[in-house]
């Protein structure tokens, strides 16, 4: 079967999108097409802030981590001058990627292919044997834009950025006060889902399906509608005095989601008597992330940004969360625990007790999504409404992907 021409492809999406039933599952296509895969890398992952790490993972000069993006490999890196540098992790030479590690330390970057060596800040510092004529200054590496607030950094592959600054203006109230750039990776894992990327962020905006599926997390996590829903929170009493509380102590709680509803801040109370997604609802660290917090019991503060990350921020750790598509069907998932930076593993916390909520969580996230998929896969499959009273979320998620795609096709239609 042939694939279909991109203008082609991109114009019949446009339309699916425009004749799309509100607060309904998309059609089939969208979760299983090559080419709707190709245009959401070309129209979302390849012109969004994408949120890859944490400052804390490359701290020091030389330390850098790696990502995929699609088909761009990218390289973020603390220079001499103490910033992040973003680059397209590709030798100018030959195009070889020069740093294959998820995470590294380096004086230099050096491409292993020829040994094409850089300077941390992109400049080409030696090309061997290239003769006399062969000028250094124009085979820099290629930049990529980064940016970073509150120890949460993201990038953005596109020759155009997007502003940054209301994403920085949104999220540095919240997280400011936790001060996650003091802190370290206790531990991380990556898995794959069998999902299309799309499928993995709609299972997790709901809970509608938590007490089936997931009996590890709700012994701390409520089954509350309006937590996951676009109400945020304001009309069950019981957040709402917990927002007063903690914002009386300098934790800003209150929901609030940006004006396009790509990301979106609150602070949650857990189920009654537990602070922490733990087996217990006890605290999993006995040093807290920050001194200057001195409540052992905050809720949770949680972050949604589309399409790359959600996370859970507590008293005594965080976990975060990146999503990144690898194909139609395959989803990658990354989930970080972090602690603060002297706190001791075997003193302080035992990394089984901190990581065995969430471990168990995405195994069955995992297998929920895959079962999802193969079910979609078929041509038997039909969209039908979302809950309105459970899967709020779920549409207000669609609805951005929705919107944010038909703006942009529209657009580059022009």
């Amino acid at each position: 079967m042939n694939a279909r021409p991109v203008f082609n492809a991109r114009e019949e999406m446009l339309s699916r999108l425009r004749a799309r039933k509100p607060a309904t599952a998309l059609e089939r296509d969208f979760y299983v097409s090559p080419e709707d895969y190709q245009i959401d890398l070309e129209m979302i992952w390849y012109r969004d802030w994408l949120f890859i790490g944490h400052d804390c993972e490359v701290a020091k000069t030389g330390d850098y981590l790696t990502v995929q993006i699609g088909e761009y490999p990218v390289i973020v890196v603390r220079d001499r001058e103490g910033a992040l540098r973003g680059f397209h992790n590709s030798c100018r030479h030959r195009g070889s990627r020069i740093c294959s590690e998820e995470h590294g330390k380096a004086a230099r970057l050096v491409c292993p292919y020829h040994q094409w060596t850089y300077a941390l800040d992109g400049r080409l510092l030696a090309a061997r044997e290239m003769g006399e004529t062969f000028d250094k200054t124009q085979y820099g590496l290629k930049p990529v834009h980064v940016a970073s607030v509150a120890g949460y950094i993201f990038v953005c592959v596109a020759k155009v950025a997007p502003d940054f600054e209301p994403v920085r203006k949104h999220l540095e109230p919240y997280f400011a006060p936790h001060k996650l750039e003091n802190t370290k990776v206790a531990f991380e894992i990556t898995i794959v889902e069998n999902a299309n990327w799309k499928l993995v962020w709609e299972n997790n905006r709901e809970c509608y399906h938590c007490a089936g599926n997931h009996p590890e997390l709700i012994i701390t996590f409520p089954e509350d509608p309006t937590i996951t829903g676009v109400d945020g929170g304001f009309s069950n009493p019981h957040i709402a005095s917990k927002w007063k509380h903690w914002e009386s102590i300098g934790l800003p709680s209150k929901f609030h989601i940006s004006d396009d509803g790509q990301y979106r801040t609150a602070r949650y109370p857990l189920n009654p008597g537990t602070t922490c997604y733990t087996m217990d609802g006890k605290a999993a660290v006995a040093r807290p992330l920050t001194d200057t917090i001195t409540e052992p019991d905050i809720g949770s503060l949680l972050l949604f940004h589309f399409p790359t990350t959600w996370n859970h921020i507590m008293a005594d750790h965080a976990t975060t969360f990146r999503l990144l598509p690898l194909s139609p069907t395959t989803t990658q998932l990354t989930t970080k625990w972090l602690v603060h930076k002297d706190a001791v593993e075997g003193v302080d916390y035992d990394v089984k007790r901190l990581t065995e909520v969430w471990l168990a969580t995405n195994d069955e996230d995992r297998r929920v999504c895959q079962e999802n998929q193969i079910g979609v896969n078929s041509p038997a499959y039909a969209p039908a409404p979302y809950s309105t009273i459970h899967e709020a979320g779920v549409t207000q998620f669609v609805d951005w992907y929705a919107t944010h795609l038909e703006e942009r096709l529209t657009e580059d239609a022009k």
